[in-house]
């Protein structure tokens, strides 16, 4: 069992990073061209938020069976958990420029913070 949970655990960590990084480029693009992001970005990012927390609820069940190699490893997963839901709220009560240039940044920071969660490891 822990071994299905390892590699769920890491497959969905190279699928975050993935989707960061695509959702990274979206926004920005969207930013670049003065455009607002669309609903079809907002909801991308919603499911980012959503797959984060899959993958924290299994690395919750896995640090009851087993210990990362360093405890920032959990650190990086916690901060991502916390900073998207945030931005997400703080950013869409501004403008819609500051909304997309947010929500981009907050794309690559995580997909960095992804990165280096799977460094960690």
């Amino acid at each position: 069992m822990i071994g299905i949970l390892a590699f769920l655990h890491m497959r969905f960590a190279l699928a975050l990073i993935l989707f960061a990084a695509a959702l990274g480029v979206w926004g920005t693009v969207s930013f670049m061209r003065r455009r607002e992001v669309s609903g079809g970005f907002r909801s991308s990012y919603l499911l980012m938020i959503a797959l984060t927390a899959v993958q924290g609820a299994i690395g919750l069940v896995l640090i009851t069976q087993t210990r990362p190699r360093e405890l920032l490893h959990v650190v990086y997963g916690a901060f991502a958990f916390l900073f998207l839901p945030g931005v997400y709220f703080w950013a869409g009560r501004g403008s819609k420029a500051r909304e997309a240039a947010f929500m981009a940044a907050a794309c690559w920071i995580v997909a960095i913070a992804f990165g280096r969660g799977i460094l960690t490891g």
